[in-house]
């Protein structure tokens, strides 16, 4: 092979690991993980005007499948990539090409987005039997050597329950970049994410983690790159150790793992989690026509799962046309390593898993206990950290709602669609009373307690909440696909006029419409998760798949009008309800005796055949704060006050009865839907056996008024005794 004279510098044995590049003070020692190489090089760039200088040094030793080297007097900042030299054989799936430059599985930092260029392909264009010898590192982004050191002052974890957790589903870019009170300087970055005005925002709501969309650095596709489109959500992840350096405001030779590390010390003193959106169930090589820039030109057939009856082309459960071999130890391994170093060394709390069932299958079918699963339960680090699956893919039997195990929590979509279509009238009562305590038949039969269940009702892929209730079918021309992507079922509604209206009495059904459903969200049992901008009715005017917009039809909108301050001082109201009161976020599940009491709107006990109407649009229950088995830290027992929801799906008003004194003498309205403006403390007192009229599509929250002095049942505590 032939290289500069460079190649003269010094290199020393090293180790062969950790995998990756590392940086110890005096130089870096390399490891490379490849199973198919007959030799590996490690390229070093130049910067600057020297940028395109490239020095080659091959790697000296192999340890296994591991090529490794220590390379003296090499510093934080270095650019560099691999070249992997071998069989090129595709009918096998093997794919080596020393003419294309790759990307560092383990990069800590990668400087920016490919080139598109037909250099960047590892196939000839015209025989695909062939490999591509045009040299793509010109058009490749490079790997940077960065400096692990950093001063974390007294950064702690908030480490909050997950019962007291309120997810927050946010954009790091989408949700700063047009902020007013974020410096024009830091928008749209992490430092913009930890500002000020950012973190008063969450502060003031109530949220108690961030759910950042991807920040593993990631590629923009070729067909999207080809439309003038980008890859706004980030879900094409080239890195997985490497923060995304589009998001950093100070540069893009290692700052951006400073200033990820900054955003994170600053969240966490403000008491907010952080958790990550991870996608290791594919990346950003796509299918078989797709680019050579990191694991395919390593090793194809160890790092993606390939058609065994054509290996060169590829298992695709994802949608995106590749799967990670995520049966392979070294894919494990890569997976454990980039977990564990997201804890240990940035500081994250936990991870939302992009497509987790993919990561579940054992050849085909989607096995819970996949080894997958397994490394993580005996993982001392990884396994106390929030997890949280997505437990769907496009697969056969992907679809693995309640199916994850003990330690896990999972995005309910029957949650979603269970609330979507009650309140929009097509919803089964029985259904709703599941979701509403907490999905006990989805997650009770293997010990998990009610926050196994991530409740959602809007999430980053589909409508926002605005467009949830203004639009009946999706709007996605900016997408031009045709109109292709995004989902058909939405569950979604107009009422009566297909997006922007100035139709006073459809915008107030929709106005009440949304708080109906923020109110059920965060009034359920289980885990809740608000998409960002909904607490001040962001829309995208119908895109339900703006995964390609990079727009201000998905930046958040920040100024405000009269509607949106309305919904979002409605929201904090909501969470500061939820926050006081442990009733309506319970560690176990309602025993349906005392603790728990389904109503039907003339205050008689829900029947057997109630439970079966399709009439059924209306529901009652009770919760009664005196019957909380659960403990505080302290072993003291929990008490709460006690309250009635009352919900109205019909479209017409209709009166509900109290119960009778059983369940209380008298109530206080906390939350109106149909009167949002209305506090507890100008709420008139009502008593048991009262009728109360209420409107179409509303949902009431009253407390039960007790008696001056000691709560009824409750022993006095210590300081009163």
């Amino acid at each position: 092979m032939t290289a500069t004279d460079d190649t003269r510098l010094t290199t020393w044995p090293g180790r062969p690991y950790p995998l990756g590049v590392h940086w110890d003070g005096r130089g870096v020692n390399v490891a490379v993980f490849s199973e198919v190489a007959d030799a590996v090089e490690i390229c070093l760039f130049g910067d600057g005007p020297q940028a395109d200088h490239e020095t080659r040094i091959e790697l000296p030793e192999r340890t296994g499948f591991t090529w490794h080297a220590y390379l003296p007097g090499i510093a934080p900042g270095q650019r560099y990539g691999f070249r992997v030299h071998g069989p090129w054989a595709p009918r096998g799936g093997v794919l080596c090409n020393p003419a294309k430059l790759l990307i560092d599985p383990y990069a800590r930092a990668i400087e920016g987005d490919i080139t598109w260029n037909p250099a960047c392909f590892g196939f000839d264009s015209v025989d695909p039997m062939r490999p591509q010898t045009t040299d793509s590192a010109p058009y490749v982004p490079k790997s940077i050597v960065v400096n692990p050191f950093f001063d974390w002052r007294d950064d702690r974890p908030p480490s909050r329950p997950w019962s007291e957790t309120i997810i927050y589903e946010t954009h790091v870019k989408g949700a700063t970049v047009r902020h007013p009170g974020v410096p024009r300087r830091v928008r749209g970055t992490y430092a913009g994410l930890a500002s000020t005005a950012m973190v008063e925002h969450l502060v003031d709501l109530g949220v108690t983690a961030v759910q950042l969309q991807p920040v593993h650095h990631f590629l923009t596709d070729h067909f999207l790159w080809k439309k003038g489109l980008s890859q706004y959500w980030g879900y094409n992840s080239i890195g997985y150790l490497a923060p995304h350096a589009g998001y950093a405001s100070q540069g893009r030779l290692g700052q951006q793992v400073y200033e990820f590390k900054a955003m994170v010390a600053d969240l966490h003193a403000a008491g907010l989690e952080v958790i990550l959106d991870v996608v290791y169930n594919h990346t950003g090589e796509a299918d078989h026509r797709g680019p050579t820039v990191s694991l395919r030109g390593i090793d194809n057939p160890s790092f993606y799962r390939l058609d065994p009856e054509d290996p060169r082309r590829y298992v695709d459960y994802t949608g995106t046309g590749n799967s990670m071999n995520v049966q392979h130890p070294n894919v494990l391994q890569l997976i454990m390593d980039s977990l564990r170093y997201w804890i240990t060394e940035m500081h994250v709390d936990g991870f939302r898993f992009d497509l987790a069932a993919t990561l579940a299958r054992e050849l085909h079918d989607v096995d819970r206990l996949s080894a997958f699963f397994d490394i993580i339960q005996q993982d001392p680090v990884i396994s106390q950290a929030k997890l949280i699956a997505e437990p769907w893919d496009v697969g056969e039997g992907g679809y693995q709602v309640g199916n994850f195990p003990v330690g896990w929590t999972e995005l309910n979509g029957k949650y979603r669609d269970s609330v979507r279509d009650w309140w929009h009238g097509d919803g089964v009562v029985g259904g709703l009373a599941s979701r509403l305590s907490g999905s006990s038949d989805l997650y009770a039969h293997n010990g998990r307690r009610p926050y196994a269940s991530i409740n959602f009702v809007t999430a980053l892929d589909g409508f926002t909440l605005a467009g949830l209730v203004s639009y009946e079918r999706k709007h996605n021309d900016a997408n031009m696909d045709g109109g292709t992507s995004g989902e058909d079922h939405n569950r979604s509604a107009n009422h009566g006029v297909e997006g922007p209206t100035d139709d006073p009495e459809v915008l107030g059904l929709r106005a009440r419409q949304q708080r109906n459903f923020l109110a059920t969200l965060l009034l359920s049992q289980g885990v809740p998760m608000v998409l960002g901008g909904d607490e001040m009715g962001r829309t995208q005017h119908g895109n339900n798949n703006a995964y390609c917009i990079d727009s201000g039809l998905t930046h958040y909108d920040w100024l405000h009008t009269p509607q949106s301050m309305r919904l979002l001082d409605f929201t904090r109201r909501l969470i500061e309800v939820r926050r006081r009161h442990p009733v309506f976020r319970r560690r176990s599940y309602f025993t349906g005796e005392e603790d728990l009491h389904w109503l039907r709107p003339d205050g008689q006990a829900m029947h057997a055949d109630d439970w079966h109407s399709p009439d059924c649009h209306a529901l009652a229950f009770y919760l009664n704060g005196e019957e909380i088995p659960s403990r505080d830290d302290r072993g003291r027992r929990t008490v709460d006050d006690s309250f009635l929801v009352l919900l109205n799906a019909h479209e017409h008003g209709i009166d509900f009865v109290l119960p009778g004194h059983d369940y209380g003498h008298r109530w206080r309205t906390v939350i109106d839907t149909a009167e949002p403006e209305l506090l507890e403390a100008d709420a008139p007192l009502v008593e048991a056996g009262a009728t109360l009229p209420r409107i179409d599509r509303s949902l009431l929250l009253l407390r039960r008024i007790v008696p001056a002095g000691p709560h009824p049942n409750r022993p006095l505590t210590e300081s009163r005794r």
